[in-house]
């Protein structure tokens, strides 16, 4: 989340007017994450997030997001459920935005993760992936591998800027990635949330209340969303991997869905290509960010240390898989 496009106080009263949520008592905005503005919304009748869609989301696949929210909520996965406006629409526009609010949900997120905050995480992903069955629409994962090579393109002039030698460190690894990477058919397959980063993820007395953030998701392996979140939860804030942090997210993952055989060989090439997807994108934002928008750039180097591990790993046996 971060706040990209301001919100004057008169264009909010107007958009909320289209809505039968109550009036509006008080707004700020929300300056962590890094690609769409955030609002929280404060009414007589609750509180609400207010998103403005910007930069890398397209807005074709607005419909696709909302719908998947709607559906994951339908079938009881604790999400943002998307509330429509009085007439039925839950995507409009304002400030010259893609704009839609979603229903707030209790808790806040780990700024200190935990062993025992992996096991819940697990079993709150698995549940996702679970629920995600009946959303049969596809969406191709716009940050997948097919990206990676672009990407590092378009920062290759800069990337040695960041840390000496990096594009040359970076083109190794796709070298290595790419052509191990599993083919359509070799995993299962289905919704995937794609960016379950701690900040994503609100815990309630010890349970998770909640999973935001929808708009990276994409139909794409399964294991792969494993994957994201042994980089995002499994390493304490020296770069350091923390075994028994990932041992607990697999253990809760497969309480509710059992792994297949052949999701837990991937496992060591997707935690790479996980490390590689965020790396790439933190890269180009570090390189990229607007100057004077109120958001939390992040670090690429951080994923560069998860990157060496993952190609150093050997086997998944240090996944706990």
């Amino acid at each position: 989340m971060a706040v990209y496009t301001d919100v004057s106080d008169g264009a909010l009263r107007a958009f909320l007017s289209l809505y039968e949520i109550g009036e509006l008592t008080a707004y700020r905005g929300i300056a962590e994450g890094v690609e769409n503005s955030n609002f929280v919304l404060r009414t007589t009748d609750g509180d609400f997030i207010l998103t403005l869609y910007e930069r890398r989301v397209n807005p074709d696949d607005l419909p696709w997001f909302l719908g998947l929210m709607g559906a994951l909520a339908d079938h009881g996965l604790s999400c943002p459920r998307p509330v429509a406006g009085r007439d039925g629409e839950a995507l409009r526009t304002l400030a010259g935005r893609p704009a839609a609010i979603t229903t707030f949900l209790p808790g806040v997120w780990p700024r200190d993760v935990r062993v025992e905050h992996c096991a819940p995480l697990g079993a709150a992903l698995a549940a996702l992936h679970v629920a995600g069955r009946d959303y049969t629409a596809e969406r191709a994962n716009g940050l997948g591998p097919d990206a990676w090579g672009p990407l590092l393109e378009s920062c290759r002039a800069e990337a040695d800027s960041v840390s000496a030698g990096l594009g040359a460190e970076l083109d190794a690894a796709l070298g290595a990635i790419l052509p191990a990477w599993p083919c359509v058919g070799d995993l299962p397959r289905g919704q995937i949330h794609a960016d379950l980063f701690p900040d994503n993820v609100f815990f309630l007395d010890g349970a998770v209340s909640g999973l935001i953030d929808f708009y990276f998701a994409c139909t794409d392996f399964l294991a792969y969303d494993i994957a994201i979140c042994l980089n995002a939860w499994c390493f304490a804030a020296d770069g350091v991997f923390v075994p028994e942090r990932a041992r607990a997210l697999i253990a809760g993952y497969e309480s509710v869905r059992p792994l297949e055989a052949a999701e837990r060989r991937a496992m060591p090439v997707l935690a790479a290509g996980a490390a590689m997807r965020f790396l790439l994108t933190r890269l180009y934002d570090w390189l990229n960010t607007p100057a004077g928008a109120m958001v939390t750039r992040k670090d690429p180097l951080d994923y560069l240390r998860r990157l060496r591990f993952h190609r150093a790993a050997g086997d998944a046996s240090v996944y706990g898989v």
